[in-house]
């Protein structure tokens, strides 16, 4: 920012993003500290290629007023990215009330014995904003694995320390200890279905019998119901 004799000037540069086929715009914000009424005029060497909006005005005592510069789409840019235009901004001190539509060009001549204050700036080509960074597959956005450190203090990302827990998970699941619980609890498991089986075979004799004698179906209701009692205990216990 410049402190000039009418008016703060911020910034010094217009930087526009070196972008092809596209209009780009910066602002300027002009700032009047003193008691009187400034009015500027914006110029540039290539009218032709920059919109400024507005390029005549008015800032009232103790107030600011914002310039919007637009360059027009560019089809290529010079291979140093060196860019030679130029503006010129020049005010003076204005009549109080004066408004931006009473600004005429000839205020601003130098040999009327106006008293001119002028600034210049330059333009910056600047590398566009790059891209965002490729998320990893695997890796869900905006999740920063943490690390840890195992026991041999060597540092470990989660990734690694989620592997190192499903090995030793998978080594616990067959010590001896587990082992013999799993064969015992397999073993007995298939103890109660053949135990089952069996109780189905004699099952399927008594109803043929009861078809042959009238007492049977009490004996085959007492059957049925040990049968049921039976499997219900040896399931609970699996």
């Amino acid at each position: 920012m410049t402190a000039g004799e009418l008016l703060q000037i911020e910034p010094l540069e217009l930087q526009f993003p070196s972008e092809l086929k596209k209009q780009i715009s910066c602002s300027l914000q002009l700032t009047n500290k003193s008691d009187n009424y400034v009015a500027f005029k914006v110029k540039t060497t290539n009218p032709k290629k920059y919109c400024v909006r507005p390029n005549t005005g008015v800032v009232i005592p103790h107030s600011s007023c914002e310039v919007v510069v637009t360059m027009q789409a560019q089809k290529e840019f010079p291979p140093d990215m060196q860019c030679k235009d130029k503006f010129l901004l020049q005010s003076i001190v204005a009549t109080p009330g004066l408004t931006g539509k009473d600004v005429t060009a000839e205020m601003f001549n130098k040999e009327s014995g106006n008293h001119v204050d002028e600034c210049k700036l330059r333009v910056v080509y600047v590398p566009p904003p790059s891209p965002p960074s490729p998320v990893h597959e695997g890796v869900e956005e905006g999740y920063s694995p943490r690390a840890s450190v195992s026991d041999n203090g060597t540092v470990i990302q989660d990734s690694d320390s989620n592997l190192m827990s499903k090995r030793f998970a998978e080594h616990n699941d067959h010590t001896p200890e587990v082992q013999e619980l799993v064969s015992r609890l397999t073993e007995e498991k298939q103890s109660a279905i053949r135990l089952n089986n069996k109780l189905e075979r004699e099952l399927e004799i008594l109803r043929r019998q009861a078809g042959r004698s009238k007492g049977a179906p009490v004996v085959l209701l007492i059957i049925v119901g040990l049968i049921g009692i039976l499997t219900g205990y040896l399931l609970k216990r699996l």
